[in-house]
């Protein structure tokens, strides 16, 4: 992976032009590449991204304590979570791997994408400063910020989550509850990620959420078809 092919994914990802490419291919060098590689920078991501995050949720919750604001953070900067935003990105293709790891897939292996994501983070900082690089994160992140549940978070302005609100439309209407169903699993046991279908067969209505939890993920998979009905 040459400078200039970092430089050029990141045009295409994050719509950064780069200043020095050389910073970037070391964010998105492996250990395993034998040669300077990221984890440097990792070590310095981890902290920014962190913050980011922090000081977002800290004015999105005014009412959060600080183990509310705790566990949002924690699930928002997961390895999981970043292992799936960095997928998301096409991480892996411009990543410089050992031999070893090529061979055995670590492009995908999740700790490998989501040091990677991380030490981007860190080189964005550096190159860009700290206004520059949240704009980016939290650009992102919007997903993940997003699906955070409001009740989680000791939100007062939010009463009744999707689940509900969901059950109660259609109640009113006369209508069948949803459906909800696991349709996948992934990740370790201790950090694993559900994915949930939850469906309205009376409306032919459809949609998918994921979460570290299936409550979580049949809430996102929840407020994802609220978006969908009609009226």
């Amino acid at each position: 992976m040459t400078s200039e092919r970092a430089a050029e994914w990141l045009l295409r990802q994050l719509q950064y032009q780069v200043v020095d490419p050389r910073l970037f291919e070391q964010a998105l060098t492996h250990r395993s590449a034998a040669r300077a590689n990221n984890e440097r920078l990792e070590f310095l991501g981890d902290a920014i991204l962190n913050l980011i995050v922090a000081e977002h949720l800290y004015s999105r919750y005014p009412q959060a304590d600080e183990g509310s604001l705790s566990r949002l953070r924690a699930a928002v900067v997961s390895g999981t979570s970043l292992a799936r935003i960095a997928t998301g990105l096409d991480l892996g293709a411009v990543l410089a791997l050992g031999a070893g790891e090529l061979k055995t897939g670590g492009f995908r292996r999740e700790s490998i994408l989501a040091d990677a994501f991380e030490a981007l983070c860190g080189a964005l900082y550096l190159e860009a400063g700290f206004e520059r690089v949240r704009e980016l994160m939290l650009s992102v992140l919007g997903p993940a910020l997003a699906a955070l549940e409001p009740a989680a978070a000791g939100d007062a302005d939010e009463q009744k989550d999707a689940k509900t609100r969901l059950q109660e439309w259609l109640q009113g209407r006369g209508l069948a509850l949803p459906r909800y169903s696991v349709v996948g699993i992934e990740g370790e046991s201790h950090a694993q990620v559900f994915e949930v279908s939850c469906a309205i067969e009376a409306l032919r209505l459809k949609a998918n959420g994921s979460g570290m939890s299936r409550r979580r993920a049949e809430q996102v998979a929840a407020q994802a078809l609220l978006t969908q009905l009609p009226g």
